[in-house]
Order: structure tokens, then C-alpha cells, then sequence
């Protein structure tokens, strides 16, 4: 279980972001969130996170391919 979550949390070279940041839109935390919100907010905030994310990964990864080409 240690060795996952340091895995996962673990800052990538090319993309500079954790694969648990990459896939869910948050940094992997022990411990709840004590925040208050409401679920909308905090789903649309999640989607939008997500979204932003997984295109800046892509925007990496692609200059990355190109490199290796």
C-alpha cells in the first residue's frame, strides 16, 4: 500500500504532474477534507480541474512523442 501510494503520487518528468493528479484532479492527501461545499460546486470544480489536467499532460506528451521521433 506504501509503495502505491508513492507511485502514485510521485511527480512524472515529462508531464511534471503525479499519475493521481493526472487521472483524478487533486494531489493524493491521508486525511479528509473539512472544506464545506456544495457537491455541484465541488463536481463542477473537480470537472473543470480534470479537464485542465489531462490536456496540459496531452500538450506534453505530444512534445515529448516528437522528440523521441
Amino acid at each position: 500500500m506504501i509503495a502505491e501510494f508513492v507511485v502514485n503520487n510521485k511527480i512524472h518528468l515529462a508531464t511534471k504532474v503525479s499519475p493521481f493528479m493526472e487521472n483524478y484532479g487533486k494531489e493524493l492527501r491521508i486525511g479528509v477534507d473539512i472544506r464545506k461545499k456544495s457537491k455541484v460546486e465541488k463536481a463542477m470544480e473537480f470537472a473543470e480541474k480534470i479537464k485542465k489536467v489531462q490536456k496540459e499532460a496531452e500538450v506534453v506528451l505530444r512534445k515529448v512523442q516528437k522528440k523521441i521521433k
